[in-house]
């Protein structure tokens, strides 16, 4: 990937941070105030589509969550799938750090969260959620530094985060589906086989797309399996190289005009449904409820263990470089910030816990980790900034 495209979208996940740090805010301060109830019953809102037999009835909550977040991960699937083709995991080489360091990211946290919850067989349903990493958030505290961190160490978090957010994917998929449809299912097949069909063909109208997209996500609603995975799918089937005569391709058009809807419009949004924890009869005792204690210290525990652990092992075997101008401290900043999971962690959370009296632990353990882990990673990041421009031959005074 161009050094231009990597700092236009870091600086928009930068911003996109930001944005949702706000509306996580609001979220949090209607949910404690007198207007909490209303807050509740603005996501509790009934709204179906419907045409002939064929509804689709939800309260507002899942509408963001189950339609809204199918475009964010639809973005997801053109990064990645533009990123493994051409951009900065295209090569063995420029895989294996981010990617080992990813799979550690996922490993670690799960780990942790199970050990906590293992005499509690109904909470180990939730041991994904400290797996993910939030690339908005993470990207957002590292852009607060400046040019204390260097352009490869913010490549370096954009790419575990984007790895993360294919084994999130692959987790949804396996783990959190419930009970199956063959018949939406074989539907839903058939609308892939579209989407293959106006590939090969070399369409570039995002119309085509798009219907077959909806059609695909209907589908995958109402077979049992996520329907977010239907953005993914999707994303899959767009065309990365551009057509005879035109100058950018459709993905990465399509890519470049999506970024600032899901940065500043649909993240925040879930942000604001699903962050609005109330506090009200939380105590000492809230802090160490083993669904909380697992997602909070996975994040803070398990993703610095598992992230520099594997970049430790990688760069010390050989198996890949240091990131050019970085130093094993800032690669230990960059393991904290891995542990801001916030949006995706809120989501799995949704999915492994849905319709259960978790909400608030769960909430609790993403907002306080994910926290914990933004601080710590600024502070060493910003320390190691302090210690380097202090040092000797640096214009120190």
């Amino acid at each position: 990937m161009p050094l231009t495209l990597i700092r236009e979208f870091i600086k928009l996940e930068a911003a996109g941070g930001i944005v949702l740090i706000a509306a996580s805010a609001a979220a949090l301060i209607l949910a404690n105030s007198p207007l909490g109830p209303f807050y509740t019953a603005l996501l509790d809102i009934p709204v179906a589509i419907q045409f002939g037999a064929l509804e689709i009835a939800k309260p507002l909550l899942l509408w963001v969550n189950d339609g809204l977040m199918a475009v964010f991960f639809f973005l997801v699937g053109l990064e990645i799938k533009r990123e493994f083709l051409e951009g900065e995991l295209s090569s063995p080489t420029q895989i294996a750090l981010p990617a080992l360091a990813a799979i550690g990211g996922m490993a670690a946290p799960a780990l942790i969260y199970v050990y906590i919850n293992w005499g509690s067989p109904e909470n180990l349903n939730g041991w994904a959620i400290p797996a993910a990493t939030d690339i908005a958030f993470a990207l957002g505290v590292l852009a607060l530094l400046g040019s204390r961190a260097p352009m490869s160490l913010k490549v370096l978090l954009m790419a575990i985060a984007i790895i993360d957010d294919l084994g999130a994917i692959v987790i949804i998929a396996i783990f959190y589906t419930s009970s199956l449809s063959l018949s939406a299912l074989l539907f839903g097949l058939l609308a892939i086989a579209g989407l293959v069909v106006v590939n090969r063909l070399r369409i570039t109208h995002p119309a085509a797309y798009l219907l077959l997209g909806i059609a695909l996500w209907v589908c995958v609603l109402k077979s049992g399996v996520h329907a977010t995975l239907a953005g993914v799918i999707t994303a899959l089937a767009v065309p990365l190289a551009p057509r005879d005569g035109e100058g950018t391709s459709m993905l990465k058009r399509l890519e470049h005009d999506l970024h600032p809807w899901v940065a500043f419009g649909i993240l925040p949004l879930f942000a604001f449904a699903n962050a609005g924890v109330s506090f009200a009869g939380i105590g000492v005792e809230s802090f160490v409820e083993p669904v909380k204690l697992g997602i909070s210290l996975g994040l803070i525990l398990g993703k610095q263990i598992g992230v520099f652990g594997m970049l430790f092992l990688c760069i010390k075997l050989s198996l890949a470089p240091m990131p050019e101008g970085a130093n094993w401290r800032q690669l230990y900043g960059v393991s904290l910030l891995c542990g801001i999971g916030f949006t995706m962690s809120l989501f799995i959370g949704s999915l492994a816990f849905e319709h259960s009296s978790f909400a608030a632990p769960i909430r609790l353990g993403v907002l306080t980790g994910s926290l914990v882990c933004a601080v710590l990673g600024y502070l060493v990041l910003r320390w190691n900034g302090a210690t380097a421009a202090a040092a000797p031959g640096n214009g120190a005074a």
